[in-house]
């Protein structure tokens, strides 16, 4: 596909001047990067500072031709928002594409951003689109949207009907960002009629809890989860029970709505670091899709795949050492004793089995593995890792077209030590291994990993389907074979791989964050 768009183009294009649209509400001037139209910051919706936890209004139109070539401002967030300013005026989007208005007709790849449902924006570098654009002939966009309490503090019992949305204004935003898509499609050579959301950690779950809602049906036609799940929502019990918490923080009581709505942001801010009592792992407060009943009328994954959803391929992956990732940050985690080991799995694996119990099933399984082995892997397995395979089985029981993979591929990060960690295939899918804050190195092996995860995103995206020539055939997952694409070095397919690990977690119930 690498052909698709010759290098004397890309030339022309640069010498050409800054690339004009035309949007819903005005004119807007990109720029050309490595003969790539680049357009950022590109406002899809209104400041939500004036509609605070409510369903955002469109963007107000301009005259004249607008800028659009700085990221707009990240969501409200506590800690580094990508370099980027926080404002409640967030609702940005940044499109990539190779030409403008030429009836081209490619997918669109419509990139939502992890950071769990707390931090993160579209504004990352690793997250640039014109690696993706140049190699697969396509359209990519990244996206912000509203987080934290903004996005989704549950106030369904407050009594004021304005925030009958508030719960899940951070999902309507992404619903509003790809009618935008679809809207503008055209303008950007790409087909609305081919959308593919992919999306890392949160940005898999939101897209998950996407496919259950209504009013998201239709706004995209393929999907690529990776590390993100999303098998359960926040019930309105629980929900209740953290802004319960938030508002006495504040000093607020449940109907001081007009209080709340007036609250200095970054004072609302300050006030979620309130720790979360309903969770075994000390953390602030939780803020997540909340089961509704009127955005979100069931759960993302339970107690069955959504209907909606059937009709959509779907890619689900995960790394094979997620936990290093953020455990690793813990010297102390990679020299563990055999004593050590239970408390710290007490403290970390968050599942309900006697810490002895699984130490001893990994000891089984895995004769070789030293305790800090043992700890990374059972963290791993405890947390993300299962709502993945609960959501491949589903699709596979309703009969709807999934492929799953594990990324085996090791980091040369700090030594290899981090191995196949928790973001490691954000570089790889977006083929931006030489990108600020990637650590996969920019050696021949970390290209051609590059080129086998990028490649399978755009098959997918064209084809709804990832197999291609660079990868043996990839064989969509069924049960009981569970059949999952384990890509490294050497790449291949293996049934039911950790199936071991799957049977051990398999006898206590699944509880994902957020449900209690």
């Amino acid at each position: 596909m690498a052909g698709l768009v010759g290098p004397g183009l890309y030339a022309a294009r640069a010498a050409s001047g800054p690339p004009l649209a035309t949007t819903r509400s005005g004119r807007i001037a990109g720029r050309v990067e490595r003969g790539i139209h680049v357009f950022r910051g590109v406002p899809y919706g209104g400041d939500t500072a004036r509609r605070r936890f409510q369903r955002a209004v469109r963007e107000a139109a301009w005259t004249g031709t607008r800028d659009a070539t700085r990221f707009g401002a990240s969501a409200p967030q506590r800690g580094d928002a990508d370099g980027q300013a926080v404002s409640e005026d967030c609702l940005f989007l940044n499109v990539y594409t190779p030409a403008l208005r030429d009836g081209g007709k490619r997918p669109v790849l419509f990139y939502i951003h992890g950071g769990g449902y707390n931090n993160g924006s579209g504004s990352h570098a690793l997250y640039d689109g014109v690696n993706l654009c140049r190699r697969g002939d396509v359209v990519v966009v990244t996206v912000n949207h509203r987080l934290n309490a903004f996005g989704y503090l549950y106030l369904g019992e407050s009594g004021d009907e304005r925030l009958r949305d508030a719960g899940n204004v951070g999902q309507l935003d992404l619903i509003d960002a790809l009618r935008w898509v679809r809207e503008h499609a055209h303008e950007f050579g790409g087909d609305a009629g081919n959308v593919t959301v992919f999306g890392q950690s949160g940005g898999g779950a939101k897209i998950a809890t996407l496919m259950a809602m209504p009013e998201a049906d239709g706004l995209f036609h393929r999907a690529m989860t990776m590390s993100g799940q999303q098998v359960t929502a926040a019930g309105p019990r629980a929900a209740a029970q953290r802004t319960a918490l938030l508002l006495a923080e504040l000093g607020l009581g449940p109907r001081d709505t007009a209080a709340l709505l007036a609250m200095p942001m970054a004072h609302l801010l300050e006030a979620t670091r309130v720790r979360d009592p309903s969770r075994v792992e000390d953390t602030s407060l939780y803020f997540g899709p909340v089961l509704d009943t009127r955005n979100l009328p069931r759960h993302p994954f339970y107690p069955d795949a959504p209907a909606q959803s059937a009709r959509i391929p779907m890619v689900i992956g995960n790394t094979r050492d997620e936990t290093r990732a953020f455990l690793g940050n813990d010297e102390a985690n990679f020299a563990l004793t055999w004593d050590q080991l239970p408390q710290k799995l007490r403290e970390q694996q968050y599942v309900d089995l006697s810490p002895e119990v699984v130490i001893a099933e990994y000891r089984r399984l895995y004769p070789d593995y030293k305790p800090s082995e043992v700890f990374f892997a059972a963290t791993t397995a405890g947390r993300s890792w299962r709502g993945a395979i609960i959501e491949a089985e589903e699709r596979a029981k309703q009969g709807a077209p999934a492929w799953v993979y594990q990324l085996d591929w090791r980091s040369p990060a700090e030594g290899g030590r981090l191995r196949a960690f928790h973001t490691l295939d954000i570089p790889l899918v977006f083929d931006n291994v030489a990108a600020k804050g990637s650590k996969t190195g920019d050696d021949a092996r970390a290209r051609a990993m590059a080129a086998r995860m990028s490649e399978a995103l755009i098959a997918l995206a064209r084809h709804g389907d990832p197999n291609h020539a660079a990868l043996p055939e990839w064989a969509p997952y069924t049960l009981p074979q569970r059949q999952t694409m384990v890509l490294d070095d050497t790449s291949g397919m293996q049934d039911d791989p950790r199936g071991g690990e799957r049977r051990l977690y398999e006898r206590v119930p699944f509880l994902q964050r957020g449900t209690a």
